[in-house]
């Protein structure tokens, strides 16, 4: 399944963040290992401060697996089916892991392109300001 994720960056752990993206360490010893990098490329900042990205995911429960990797750096504060889940190939058991490849959520990747900025860029541009002060 793929969800829609919104989460704020905990105070303090931009740097830490940063290093880990940057260093390749992202979500190590996770299954989805190099998805968390993917969605790090792929998120957009909001208005709100909270950065978005869909992510794809396999467990029972929406993002069982990358929840406690998420959570050390940031605070999620919205996780939602990304598409109908109806539709999933993987959830209604047509096709087993058919979500690595499926383009279902094709259109809100798109938008979410177009939208905000990319999160990685403001990321490391408020960390250099914060840094030359």
């Amino acid at each position: 399944m793929r969800y829609l994720v919104r989460a704020r960056v905990k105070p303090g752990r931009e740097a830490k963040l940063l290093d880990a993206i940057e260093q390749n360490t992202l979500g190590q010893g996770s299954v989805a290992e190099g998805e968390y990098l993917r969605n790090m490329q792929d998120a957009r900042l909001c208005p709100d401060q909270t950065a978005q990205w869909v992510e794809v995911c396999y467990c029972p429960t929406p993002l069982q697996e990358e929840r406690p990797y998420w959570e050390e750096y940031f605070e999620l504060t919205r996780v939602q089916d990304a598409d109908d889940r109806r539709k999933c190939r993987d959830q209604n058991g047509t096709e087993a892991w058919a979500c690595g490849d499926c383009d279902c959520t094709r259109r809100l990747e798109e938008k979410l392109r177009s939208s905000g900025e990319p999160f990685l860029d403001v990321l490391r541009s408020d960390l250099t300001s914060a840094e030359s002060k």
